[in-house]
């Protein structure tokens, strides 16, 4: 008689089932849905089994031989009585997984001394069913050994029993073409001279590692680290930040915690995310511009990625979000810039510094439509920021450095024609009122508006085209007079852009693209500006 080296763990009723399912699917004998019919022990009876395999049926002596040994011997835990229910035809496999686990069974009755449990006519009995299904018994074995075999390797190999290891770096090479950097009408009245662009081409580098931990299997506590060179394509560069890329910052490749939040389930429809750094109003709410929005995988612009009213800061704060029921969702949320949410001194701190308070109503009626409506009420010590370094100089700080309140109200939809075309479109408007008593004539009127058009899929599954056409958030009026010139953007901007991303496998991703601006900072009388870019981005 051999030792079998299984753990009678392997046959509890729950693996034995499991093993029931994936041996048959694995053997590409039996339909994995009809094997998945097979969920416990109290079910087995109701079980029609696929006639091809069904080979031992409750007729036949081998079937009768180890239901008697079962109900001796109480090879197969779980069943009452101790009893084997076997009233349905089994498969060989099934068959001898149950045969294994007496032999294991019997196996430790005689390591452990009481071999005088078992009789001889037994001992014949197994010893006649084992040479029967010997065939079957060695693909079990072999199959359960390739599956432990794996499973120590995942052991040994993981990071963490409940953290995930998730990575992300982009390559980037990018440049800006043109003849003269953008300026505004203020400083053009001043008789400012025209410097030209920087327009040599730049190789840069993103690096984010995700620490992703899960303690009850529905929450998320995130630790990102971030190390980047990408200069910024802003006003220093080109005269504006309307030529900002989606990924840019520059650290010089210092590692730091970028991001830190824990979100977790209140309740069956309710998600809350608190963070002390990185929270993103963008990452909590409804996706509505969806494979525009990702900095690594997304749109190249920081305009074209997604609408600007969710970049009123990013850092320390709450958002919540409850959904009534699959078509209607209720986003509520608390955001202050990083750097200010850790600073007790005056003007700053969670609640007396700059801030964003946003609260979204997101409309799904049908899976191919998708509504949202946004409202931001924002504040900002030192006037700066109202566009999120989006639009031009005077919409993103009206008033000079003046201490600023907004009211930002925006509608976005989305509509997916079909899997492979899907349309985004978004409008915005702010108010922005200048707090400083000293200052008269304080209001300001910003808008901007854009659409996304993309085509998944293009080419061949994961590719994906994208093309951005909008007016970046702009001044259409300001009573705010600095000098002899009001704060006011004379033009409007277009922004177009397009871009690919190519697929190379399931990690790899390249991302060629190109950005044009038409009337640059706001002003027809600054040339155009160019950016081209290619972006390789690398997941793991």
């Amino acid at each position: 008689m051999h030792k079998f080296w299984w753990h009678s763990l392997l046959f509890s009723p729950v693996i034995l089932d499991l093993l029931m399912v994936a041996v048959p699917a694995i053997a590409s004998e039996v339909p994995v849905n009809q094997a998945s019919s097979l969920s416990s022990p109290e079910d087995m009876g109701q079980v029609t089994s696929v006639s091809q395999l069904s080979d031992v049926k409750p007729t036949d002596w081998a079937f009768a031989a180890l239901q008697s040994l079962v109900e001796r011997y109480g090879c197969i835990a779980g069943y009452p009585n101790q009893t084997y229910r076997g009233n349905r035809a089994l498969t060989r496999y099934e068959f001898a997984a149950g045969l294994n686990a007496c032999l294991n069974q019997i196996n430790q009755l005689i390591a452990s001394g009481t071999a005088d449990l078992v009789n001889k006519e037994d001992l014949i009995t197994l010893q006649k069913l084992q040479e029967e299904y010997t065939a079957e018994l060695q693909t079990l074995r072999g199959r359960v050994d390739s599956l432990e075999a794996r499973t120590a390797t995942i052991e040994s190999q993981q990071f963490a029993t409940t953290t995930k290891l998730r990575g992300e770096a982009i390559f980037a090479l990018a440049s800006v073409f043109g003849s003269d950097r953008a300026i505004n009408t203020d400083a053009q009245n001043r008789g400012s001279s025209r410097p030209k662009l920087e327009e040599n081409a730049i190789f840069a580098d993103r690096v984010r590692l995700n620490f992703d931990t899960s303690f009850t299997g529905k929450d998320r506590l995130r630790v990102r680290l971030q190390g980047r060179n990408i200069t910024s394509f802003n006003s220093a560069v080109t005269g504006t930040n309307q030529t900002r890329l989606g990924f840019d910052g520059n650290e010089s490749n210092n590692v730091s915690v970028s991001a830190l939040f824990y979100r977790f389930p209140i309740g069956n429809s309710t998600i809350a995310s608190i963070a002390t750094e990185g929270l993103e109003y963008i990452d909590e709410v409804p996706p509505l511009s969806r494979n525009f929005d990702s900095s690594g995988s997304g749109a190249l612009s920081r305009f074209g990625r997604y609408n600007p009213i969710y970049r009123a800061a990013e850092g320390p704060g709450i958002i919540i979000s409850h959904q009534f029921n699959k078509a209607l969702t209720l986003t509520a949320g608390y955001v202050v810039p990083s750097g200010v949410g850790n600073d007790p001194s005056n003007g700053r701190g969670m609640f007396n510094g700059t801030y964003s308070a946003l609260g979204q109503i997101t409309f799904q009626p049908a899976s191919q439509l998708s509504l949202a409506f946004t409202y931001v009420n924002a504040y900002y010590t030192d006037g700066s920021g109202v566009t999120g370094s989006t639009g031009t100089g005077f919409a993103n700080n009206p008033f000079n450095g003046a201490r600023t309140s907004v009211n930002n109200y925006s509608v976005t939809a989305n509509y997916k024609f079909s899997p492979q075309f899907t349309l985004t479109a978004w409008g915005g408007y702010t108010n922005a009122k200048a707090e400083n008593t000293a200052v008269a004539r304080s209001d300001a009127e910003i808008w901007n508006w854009a659409v996304q058009l993309g085509f998944p899929d293009l080419g061949k599954k994961g590719n994906f085209a994208g093309f951005v056409f909008g007016v970046p958030p702009y001044a259409a009026s300001n009573e705010y007079v600095s000098g002899t010139n009001r704060r006011q953007d004379d033009d409007v901007t277009y922004h177009l852009e397009a871009f690919y991303r190519y697929k190379l496998n399931d990690n790899i991703a390249i991302t060629p693209g190109f950005i044009t601006l038409l009337n640059p900072e706001g002003n027809s009388s600054n040339p155009n500006i160019y950016v081209g870019v290619v972006r390789t981005t690398f997941t793991f």
